[in-house]
């Protein structure tokens, strides 16, 4: 069943590679959605796609990182978006 979500992490989300991270494991789990740092030094995430895919996708951003660092993932169920096709970057 597919799903969307929208995902703010908090924690060293910024100038550690956390959005390029988040985009290869979309990718990989074939999920489209968008990753964006806020001005608040937090990131925040949509993701949309089939719920194992996100619930790997989430396994996967949280896992053991050198300098990343998630202190909270809070997570938000959103309507689904038809017209996304692609995980992009997006920058404020």
């Amino acid at each position: 069943m597919k799903k969307r979500y929208r995902m703010l992490a908090q924690g060293r989300v910024q100038g550690v590679g956390f959005r390029g991270t988040c985009a290869m494991y979309a990718r990989q789990f074939n999920l489209t959605g968008s990753v964006e740092n806020l001005e608040t030094g937090d990131v925040e995430i949509y993701v949309q796609g089939e719920a194992i895919d996100i619930e790997r996708f989430k396994a996967a951003i949280q896992s053991e990182n050198r300098w990343i660092r998630i202190d909270h993932l809070i997570e938000e169920q959103l309507p689904l978006d038809p017209d996304e096709r692609r995980f992009e970057y997006k920058f404020y």
